[in-house]
């Protein structure tokens, strides 16, 4: 009797271990997007990184509405760039440009991700992406 309730608990605390485990992974796994900081009397930063193809790294800063925001990616035939706003529905969708610009539509944070794109080329790939905020 005693054998069976020790067995029973077990497998009761295997099941449990389990649903936490399969929970915990449903959630994600995502990082946080890593803040931009502008230094104070300059109005660029620049944003380094490394990627496998399809992966992305996310990044957030925060603007005024009306400034003007201009993005330089030298990598753009391995990388894109998107700007996405979930609060007011900006979205520049990922732009292959080598250098583009838009306006802030609204004040408050704003995403920023940075793609490899699939295709020929070394597994592993670096980007310098600059972005300026006037």
């Amino acid at each position: 009797m005693l054998r069976l309730k020790y067995i029973l608990l077990t497998v009761s605390l295997a099941l449990a271990v389990l649903m936490l485990a399969g929970f915990a992974r449903a959630q994600g796994g995502k990082a946080e997007p890593k803040r931009i900081e502008i230094s104070p009397g300059k109005q660029s930063a620049v944003l380094t990184g490394s990627l496998r193809t399809a992966q992305e790294m996310d990044f957030v800063f925060a603007a005024r509405k009306g400034q003007k925001v201009t993005i330089k990616n030298p990598g753009h035939k391995r990388f894109d760039v998107r700007v996405f706003v979930p609060e007011s529905g900006f979205d520049t969708e990922f732009d292959s440009s080598q250098s583009f610009e838009f306006e802030i539509e609204t004040d408050g944070d704003h995403l920023l991700f940075v793609r490899r794109k699939a295709g020929p080329g070394p597994r592993n790939a670096r980007f310098t992406i600059s972005i300026t905020i006037k």
